[in-house]
């Protein structure tokens, strides 16, 4: 490769260009804690808890599953081809989330936080761990069987399963969720 020659007129420009230029005396970043501002938790207030459920959703009764079992459940009007279609993978999944190790307040709290961020940012579908519940007592595992509840019970999940072994298998559950408004074709129109 040709070594380009630069004309005395091009060298006084870049210089003029790029200023007074000084020595790097260390080259090296301290990253230091104290620069680093503290997070702190964003306050979640309870309308916005009760705005996520379904009207009349405390009526709702779910058999209890056992530490196998696979969840499913498609909300009432959509076809049964949506959740084989779910089953089988078609939608890609958005976001996800861990659950398992916490307690069923904890749980429900980060759960409604984390639907409510995805349908904000226009995810379809969302991928839950909650785990198998190996440690629950009558085999019966509190998170699934509370998760089971839950995604029944709130308002922008039309369907879910369990995942598939790669996913968690029955430790972990597949979401689809409804589109936000914003995201909704049918609504081009109202502008």
């Amino acid at each position: 490769m040709a070594k380009k020659t630069l004309t005395s007129e091009d060298s006084e420009l870049f210089r003029h260009t790029i200023g007074k230029v000084r020595s790097v005396i260390s080259d090296k970043v301290l990253l230091t804690p104290e620069n680093k501002p503290r997070p702190y938790p964003v306050a979640i207030s309870a309308d916005s808890y009760a705005a996520a459920w379904k009207s009349g959703a405390a009526a709702i009764e779910v058999e209890k599953v056992g530490l196998e079992d696979s969840l499913s459940f498609i909300a009432p009007g959509l076809q049964n081809n949506v959740l084989k279609k779910l089953r089988r993978g078609y939608f890609g999944i958005d976001a996800e989330i861990d659950l398992h190790g916490l307690n069923s307040n904890e749980a429900q709290r980060q759960l409604l936080h984390f639907l409510r961020s995805c349908v904000e940012d226009g995810c379809r579908c969302v991928h839950i761990v909650h785990g198998k519940g190996y440690r629950s007592a009558d085999n019966y595992p509190v998170l699934k069987n509370n998760l089971n509840l839950w995604l029944r019970q709130h308002k922008d999940v039309q369907a879910f399963c369990s995942a598939s072994p790669k996913n968690g298998g029955t430790g972990a559950v597949i979401v689809l969720l409804q589109l936000a408004d914003k995201y909704n074709p049918d609504d081009s129109n109202k502008f």
